[in-house]
């Protein structure tokens, strides 16, 4: 069996390295891919650009998406991946910084399964990743077209 890719698309270099972290301390040992850009994400979702050569059917398990992205924002994102047949079902976490009612309300409306504000403190932060593997990569069954 293929290992479970995580896909985690993010910009900001001290959040992926603290994603990291977490997973490293909450053995969450799945494959992360990370995406900086929107951009960079749908590429490897549907196997343009640089990862042409990708195996398309090997989705992610899970996408750990933020909002606030360069080249395509993670709005953007999440519509292409609701549009598209072979990814309309993925499981999509947000994860942003945002506060914002309008940003809350857009990625629930597009499709999001969950909407969760950056922790600014570095324990809550690993918290909310511990029970994020645990709900999506533990108890979470994926729908049997995907996997």
């Amino acid at each position: 069996m293929k290992d479970k890719i995580i896909l985690l698309v993010e910009d900001n270099p001290d959040d992926v390295e603290l994603t990291l972290r977490a997973f490293k301390k909450n053995h969450i040992v799945n494959k992360l891919i990370v995406a900086p850009n929107g951009l960079e994400a749908l590429d490897y979702l549907f196997g343009r650009g640089i990862y042409q050569e990708r195996d398309i059917k090997d989705l992610p398990v899970l996408i750990m998406l933020d909002l606030n992205l360069p080249k395509i924002n993670g709005l953007e994102v999440l519509t292409a991946i609701r549009q598209n047949e072979m990814t309309r079902l993925l499981p999509v976490v947000v994860i942003t910084s945002s506060n914002r009612n309008e940003d809350l309300l857009a990625s629930y409306t597009l499709g999001a399964n969950s909407y969760i504000p950056k922790p600014v403190d570095f324990n809550e932060f690993m918290e909310a990743v511990k029970v994020l593997g645990l709900y999506w990569l533990s108890w979470n069954k994926p729908p049997p077209l995907i996997h």
